[in-house]
């Protein structure tokens, strides 16, 4: 059983660097479109360091050569040395700023182009996608992952760079200068590097935590933000700050841990250090007393253990950033490796000249996550041109239907062909530039009315709009407003009425001028009167395109060509309205009851 167990355990831990090695691979990736910056960037933190490194040996110099001489030629000699360091610290200047500068640069560009690879991801992934997630989590990936990915690619390299030639260069140099002191001094690096190791596997752990621990509490502000009117209609305030502190407290408690393993960390090697300098004076200060090292030597000696120290804090602070970086890395990843599971197949064609007969050839679908079938052999030929009704009771799947045939979700079993061609076929983009879609929850993104309306069809004209507008009946609502088709409607539409969101939805749709419409319960949120304004309008669009509209309000579809009865065991009855109230069979009691509501409203 331990065999098995630590068989179990090797290859775990051979997959996490084997995983580890391929994801470094693909964030270096990231530095090709810039690797000249990169490498400019890698140069001057190289003439950085040695420019720190000369220093020390200057003060060398003077102490064991120029104060032997006489005062004239010393006087020349430290004029000619103060005018070559001038010049070396002009050009650490230049350095230092070149780094801070096209270096921060550079990184704010790899930012850049990893949101908009991750934001153009997003846009890929079908709706089964966003069932699962949530809005927070997602932001997290894009927001502050992102900000510490690139702060890691943009210090992580020229601080490893100037540390590892300070430290070999001060390491080269003390060993030249006295063996034995060098020796001492690095006695304790190998005790400073496994401690190192421990503690740094531990950070790395708890920063795997910290991320998952944000990202559940940017999910809770989104979701208290977008509900914020729900909240304040319930006075439920205090309930929402309650729930806020649980998560809030569960981040605290992961951060203690986090700092924890980091001050342990930070303490024990920044203790090493100073314990690399105590050996140095120790055994300096012993070997002078015995004429075995002067004082020269013994000065430069403790210059550059400082210079040899303060890398070795650099390193503490990369690692850090390293294990903040490469766990919002790994998160970043795990959305990018995610392939979508509706895409253009291989040779997809494009949709063009649509006429609009749509055909459901035994049809069966459900849900990922749900075993039960929400459509079961669906059969039916809508020719193009013709308005058909879908009617039934929650869950049966109307919605579900319709959303089968912009893709939106793939048959599980059976197809889906509009003109004869197989939908799988056809690429997704001309696929629903032919559909347009009218829903009951309408969105209207932050911006002005023309810009919503202008979202159907972004390369239309002001006057196409305009157009669109007064088909849709919202024309005059508009002009009545005091900035017209300029007036900024607020996040979600919420300064309009539902009956104005939905004729500027509505707009939209007329703008697109699609073959082929699907209006999902468009019309049973509103009240009588705009629902007449909206049906006057969903009719005018509908003239000469093939229409499904599923409708809970009976009323609103009695003159459809057909009506479609969907139960859970799929097609249940069809006909138009007289015949199906003629067969006293679930439409007439669906109707019936629907009727009964209506009168007990008037009453």
């Amino acid at each position: 059983m331990t065999k098995e167990f630590n068989c179990v355990s090797q290859y775990k831990n051979i997959l996490e660097e084997n995983i580890m090695k391929e994801n470094l691979k693909k964030m270096i990736s990231y530095y090709k479109p810039y690797k000249r910056v990169f490498f400019a960037d890698t140069f001057f933190a190289i003439i950085a360091s040695i420019v720190a490194l000369i220093i020390p040996l200057v003060v060398r110099y003077i102490t064991s050569t120029v104060v032997h001489m006489n005062p004239q030629q010393a006087f020349k000699q430290i004029l000619y040395i103060a005018i070559a360091v001038f010049v070396l610290i002009i050009i650490q200047i230049y350095c230092n700023y070149f780094i801070s500068n096209y270096g921060h640069v550079m990184g704010a560009k790899i930012e850049y182009d990893m949101r908009a690879e991750i934001f153009a991801h997003f846009q890929k992934m079908p709706f089964s996608f966003f069932d699962d997630q949530k809005v927070g989590q997602l932001m997290s990936r894009i927001t502050s992952d992102l900000f510490d990915i690139t702060e890691l690619l943009h210090h992580g390299p020229e601080n490893v760079t100037i540390s590892v030639i300070k430290i070999i260069g001060a390491l080269c140099i003390l060993l030249s200068i006295d063996k034995k002191l060098a020796l001492a001094a690095f006695a304790l690096v190998p005790f400073m590097i496994v401690y190192a190791y421990f503690f740094n596997k531990k950070m790395k752990q708890t920063f795997r935590i910290n991320r998952k621990k944000i990202a559940a509490i940017n999910e809770q502000i989104e979701d208290n933000l977008s509900g914020i009117r729900v909240v304040k209609s319930f006075a439920n305030e205090q309930l929402e700050n309650e729930k806020f502190e649980i998560g809030n407290k569960a981040f605290l408690e992961a951060k203690k841990n986090n700092y924890k393993y980091m001050g342990g960390y930070n303490a024990g090697l920044i203790g090493f250090n100073t314990m690399i300098n105590l050996v140095v004076i120790v055994a300096g200060g012993i070997m002078f007393t015995k004429n075995m090292v002067n004082v020269t030597d013994f000065v430069t000696f403790l210059l550059y253990i400082n210079i040899f120290t303060d890398p070795v804090k650099t390193l503490i602070d990369f690692t850090e950033q390293f294990q903040n970086g490469y766990s919002g890395y790994e998160r970043f990843r795990q959305i990018l490796d995610m392939e979508p599971e509706i895409k253009d197949k291989e040779g997809a064609k494009e949709l063009t000249n649509v006429v609009g007969n749509i055909k459901f050839d035994d049809v069966s679908f459900r849900y990922n996550d749900n075993d039960h079938r929400v459509l079961k052999h669906i059969n039916l030929e809508i020719p193009a041109g013709s308005y058909i009704a879908l009617v039934g009771s929650s869950g049966a799947g109307k919605t579900t239907l319709c959303n089968l045939i912009p893709r939106f979700y793939d048959v599980t079993k059976g197809s889906i062909s509009i003109d004869d061609e197989d939908i799988r076929n056809v690429k997704l983009k001309s696929l629903r530039n032919n559909i347009g879609m009218v829903q009951q929850d309408v969105y209207l993104f932050a911006g002005t009315i023309y810009e919503n309306i202008k979202y159907g069809k972004p390369t239309a004209t002001k006057e196409e709009v305009i157009a669109a507008a007064k088909e849709a009946n919202a024309y005059d609502f508009i002009m009545s407003l005091p900035n017209g088709f300029d007036t900024d409607i607020g996040q979600r539409g919420i300064k309009l009425s539902g009956g104005q969101k939905q004729r500027l939805s509505i707009a939209r749709v007329f703008l697109k001028n699609p073959p082929i419409l699907i209006f999902d319960e468009a019309t049973s949120a509103l009240d009588n009167e705009s629902e007449k304004v909206v049906q006057e309008s969903l009719e005018k669009l509908a003239k000469n395109r093939t229409t499904l509209v599923i409708a809970h309000r009976l009323t609103t579809i009695r003159n459809a060509e057909k009506i479609l009865v969907l139960t859970e065991n799929g097609i249940e009855e069809q006909g138009t309205h007289d015949e199906l109230i003629k067969k006293h069979g679930y439409y007439y009691n669906l109707y019936m009851s629907n009727e009964k509501k209506k009168d007990i409203l008037q009453v």
